[in-house]
C-alpha cells in the first residue's frame, strides 16, 4: 500500500549483503529520549531517498534522537529513488522562489560532495538543451533567463556549437549547462540509511502500514498488515506513490491526490552508445512538469531515453498488464483527473502513441539524434511518477509539505527529489524538531 514497515533483519537487505558503513561525521552523544510508552520519537514512514534524507537530518540536528523509518519493501529506494535516470539536476528549470529553485542548486553541489566523500559512483557531466524547431527558440531563450535568474552558471550555443559538444545532435541552438550531473541514486539511498543507523535510527524492511491512529496528546500509534504497533511522538509522511493514502489513515484530507504517471525508457544497443557523450534534452513545454524524451548517459556508461508519461494503471503500474481495480477506481473517482484529461488530451494521445508505437518513439529522439534507428533502441526498465494534482486539475509543480498535530506530510516530492534530498531533508526534520519542542 505505502512505503512502510516491519523486520529488520538485522540491517539487511532481503538477505542481501549490506554495504559498508560509512564513518558518520558530526553524531555526538547528547540523549534525547522519547517520553516513556514511545516507541520512538519520530516514525517516518518511507524508505525512498527523501525519508532517507529526513531520517539522516533528524539524527544530525538532534543526536540522540529516536527515529524509526518505515519502509514496505524488502530494501531502500525500490520505486521512484531507483527507477530514475540518475540526474543530478542543476536548478536551470524551475520558478524563481519555489522550494525547488531554492534546494536545486544547493542539492546538487551538496551531492556531488555527499558521493565524493562516500565512494558513491558520480560525474559532473554537463548537459545541453536543445531546440530543434525555430517556434522553440523562445521558450529556449525564456529558459536562459530564468536560469540566470537562479543563479545558475549557463551558456547559449548555436548549431556548430553544439556538435562541439555532442557530435550526433543536432539543433537550431541549445544552452550548455555545466552544473548537471549523473550518480546512482540507490547507493545514495543505501549510503543515508547505513548513516542514519550509525547514528541510532532504526530502519525496518518488510511490511505495510495498515492503520495509524491518532491522539492530542499522545502522539501517533501505527499498526503494520503483521499487527505489529508502534507508538511515535511525530509521524513523517514520505510514502512518495501513496503518501495521500497515508496522510488519509492518519485522518488528514489532503488537498491533493497522487494520479500515477508512468515513464517508459528505451537504452540505446551497446555499439551505439557512442552517438551520446553526456545529456541531452529538448526545450520542456511550460504547461506541463514533464520535461520531454531526454538522453541520458549513466554512471554505469549506458545510455537511456526517454521518459515518455502515460497514466498507470496502478500506483506501481510499472507496465500496461499490472492493474489495481481499487487504485485505478480513485484516481478516476478524484475531480481533477478529469480536469487533467479535458485539458490535455490531445498531449496524453501522443504520449500513449508513443507508448504503443515504437516507431512513435523513435521519431520523437530522431529529432535529437537523427542517426537513431529502431533496431538501436532497446526496451529498459519504467518508472512510475507520483504527480499530485489538486481537486481543479491543476498539477502540483513544486514541493508540496503540509503540517497537522502529530504529522507532517510530503505530498509531492517532484523532480528533482533526489538531487534537492539533502536540503529537503534538512527542511522537513527542521519541520519536525519543531513540533517536538
Amino acid at each position: 500500500m505505502m512505503d512502510s514497515v516491519v523486520n529488520r533483519n538485522d540491517g539487511r537487505t532481503g538477505g542481501a549483503a549490506r554495504p559498508p558503513r560509512p564513518t558518520p561525521r558530526g553524531h555526538g552523544a547528547r540523549g534525547y529520549g522519547p517520553a516513556r510508552g514511545y516507541d520512538a520519537d519520530v516514525l517516518v514512514v518511507g524508505g525512498g531517498i527523501v525519508g532517507l534524507a529526513t531520517a539522516y537530518g533528524l539524527t544530525r540536528a538532534r543526536p540522540g534522537l529516536r527515529v524509526t523509518v518505515l519502509e514496505k519493501e524488502t530494501g531502500p529506494a525500490r520505486h521512484q529513488t531507483g527507477r530514475n535516470s540518475g540526474v543530478i539536476h542543476s536548478g536551470v528549470y524551475y520558478r524563481p522562489g519555489s522550494l525547488k529553485a531554492r534546494y536545486a542548486a544547493q542539492g546538487a553541489a551538496e551531492m556531488v560532495k555527499f558521493c565524493a566523500e562516500y565512494g558513491i559512483p558520480h560525474e559532473v557531466t554537463g548537459k545541453l538543451i536543445v531546440a530543434t524547431e525555430r517556434e522553440e527558440l523562445p521558450r529556449l531563450h525564456a529558459l536562459a533567463q530564468r536560469g540566470r535568474e537562479n543563479g545558475i552558471p549557463l551558456r547559449e550555443l548555436g548549431p556548430a556549437q553544439i556538435t562541439e559538444f555532442e557530435p550526433h545532435v543536432r539543433g537550431q541552438a541549445a544552452l550548455r549547462v555545466a552544473t548537471t550531473g549523473i550518480c546512482d541514486y540507490a547507493t545514495v539511498a543505501r549510503t543515508l540509511a547505513a548513516l542514519a543507523g550509525d547514528a541510532g535510527a532504526e530502519v525496518r524492511y518488510g511490511a505495510e502500514v495498515a492503520a495509524i491512529d491518532r491522539r492530542e496528546g499522545l502522539g501517533v500509534a501505527v499498526r503494520t498488515t503483521s499487527g505489529t504497533v508502534l507508538r511515535a511522538r511525530i509521524l513523517v509522511n514520505c510514502a512518495g506513490l501513496h503518501c495521500d493514502a497515508v496522510a488519509r489513515l492518519a485522518g488528514d484530507r489532503p488537498p491533493a491526490r497522487v494520479l500515477p504517471f508512468r515513464g517508459e525508457y528505451y537504452e540505446l544497443r551497446p555499439a551505439r552508445a557512442e552517438l551520446v557523450r553526456g545529456l541531452v534534452y529538448p526545450v520542456p513545454d511550460p504547461a506541463f512538469p514533464f520535461l520531454g524524451v531526454h538522453l541520458t548517459r549513466g554512471v554505469d556508461g549506458g545510455v537511456h531515453i526517454g521518459p515518455n508519461a502515460v497514466p498507470a494503471l496502478a500506483r506501481e503500474g510499472y507496465d500496461w498488464r499490472t492493474a489495481r481495480p481499487r487504485e485505478l477506481a480513485g484516481t478516476l473517482a478524484w475531480p481533477g483527473s478529469w480536469h487533467v484529461g479535458r485539458r490535455h488530451w490531445r498531449y496524453g494521445a501522443g504520449e500513449l502513441r508513443r507508448s504503443v508505437c515504437k516507431r512513435a518513439f523513435t521519431t520523437a529522439v530522431r529529432r535529437l539524434l537523427p542517426e537513431v534507428t529502431e533496431d538501436d533502441l532497446v526496451p529498459a526498465p519504467a518508472g512510475v511518477r507520483a504527480q499530485a494534482v489538486l481537486r481543479d486539475g491543476t498539477l502540483v509543480d513544486d514541493f508540496l509539505i503540509t503540517e497537522a498535530r502529530h504529522t507532517v506530510h510530503v505530498l509531492n516530492a517532484p523532480s528533482p527529489a533526489a538531487t534537492a534530498s539533502l536540503p529537503i531533508g534538512r527542511e522537513i526534520a527542521t519541520r519536525v524538531l519543531a513540533q517536538l519542542s
